[in-house]
């Protein structure tokens, strides 16, 4: 009863997320947690020491990078658990800090970065300019419990869109083209195995997120 009490909000957002999830109001969202995937194998190609030919994203809730050299294991492991961890980034900003408005500008510069370095096609660079400039408006305008409110959404969608994702591409449909069959292809073992191994730990990554950051009270107070 005390959870219900202290964490409804978060518990309606969840649910509200899970009863359109197939709707068209939620594919902003996802294709938002899509750019974090993408974004995450980037910047791992750099990291260690890679170049990005191409980024892409598309209005199907798909997208790719193209790189050149770079660890290819660490590359491919870093696109769903990648996603996840930006979600738990601006969840755990959301519910244990008061940077919420430093936060949503930080990601609107970051998309308009990702668009000056490496988007070309119309689509990703209208959905990353349109995004970056709603969240830059929304840093210098809207009021601190909305950019809370904003970061709580994204978090909570991004820790229920990777693991469905992981299952989806790497576990039911283990045969289509993934990140877990590139792994299987240069490193060996079944594609199941690698999907799997995501799956369990972005479930233990959720579950630990929740159990560190709700403490106490989580619920808004909205003015």
């Amino acid at each position: 009863m005390n959870t219900l009490k202290n964490h409804w909000q978060l518990l309606l957002i969840a649910l509200l997320i899970v009863i359109f999830w197939n709707t068209p109001w939620l594919v902003p969202l996802k294709i938002l947690v899509v750019f974090f995937h993408e974004l995450s194998h980037a910047v791992v190609v750099i990291l260690t020491g890679g170049r990005v030919g191409e980024f892409e994203i598309s209005p199907m809730q798909g997208g790719h990078v193209i790189s050149y050299g770079g660890n290819g294991f660490l590359i491919s492991s870093a696109g769903y658990l990648g996603s996840l961890l930006w979600g738990v980034l601006l969840f755990a900003i959301a519910l244990r800090t008061r940077f919420d408005r430093h936060a949503v500008a930080a990601l609107g510069i970051l998309m308009v970065l990702v668009f000056l370095f490496w988007l070309r096609s119309g689509f990703a660079i209208a959905f990353t300019l349109g995004v970056a400039a709603v969240l830059l408006l929304m840093a210098r305008f809207a009021a601190h419990s909305v950019c809370d409110f904003t970061l709580r959404v994204i978090g909570i969608a991004s820790m229920l869109y990777v693991p469905w994702d992981i299952w989806d591409d790497t576990i039911r449909r283990s045969d289509g083209f993934s990140d877990a069959r590139n792994i299987a292809e240069s490193i060996g073992g079944p594609t199941i195995f690698w999907g799997g191994l995501w799956f369990v730990v972005s479930v233990l990554i959720i579950l630990a997120t929740l159990r560190h950051g709700l403490r106490g009270n989580s619920n808004l107070t909205l003015r």
